[in-house]
């Protein structure tokens, strides 16, 4: 239970933040970019760069702080940087190939995704 609740705190003060950056979407314009999202992907990939760095060199995170602020402050900040982690882990243990397709996959069918729930909201008229 307290784990849960670690992850439930940390992902509402994630979503505040996201919710906050993105809203730089309204206020840039930049070639129709979504700058808000793109701020909050790479920041929150380079916080859990930091985030699971630290430990490897100084192990001075508790594996119940580590998990407040990656899976819930990061997670409820952005997905993306959960994403990139997984993938630097991957080229890390030499796995190039699984990390090439799992982000390929995860672009294409996450897109793909998208479009086709659009497709079924839009067919249920």
């Amino acid at each position: 239970m307290k784990q849960i609740m670690l992850v439930g705190i940390g992902g509402f003060m994630g979503s505040i933040a996201r919710f906050l950056i993105s809203k730089l979407n309204s206020n840039i314009i930049f070639y129709s970019l979504p700058i808000g999202t793109l701020i909050v992907n790479i920041l929150g990939s380079f916080i859990i760069g930091i985030i699971a760095g630290l430990p490897i060199r100084y192990n001075w995170l508790s594996s119940d702080f580590k998990l407040f602020l990656m899976i819930g402050v990061c997670g409820g900040f952005t997905t993306f940087s959960s994403f990139s982690n997984e993938n630097y882990v991957l080229m890390q243990n030499g796995e190039y190939g699984i990390a090439f397709t799992y982000s390929i996959l995860s672009v294409i069918l996450g897109i793909g995704a998208v479009v086709f729930g659009h497709y079924l909201s839009n067919s249920l008229n």
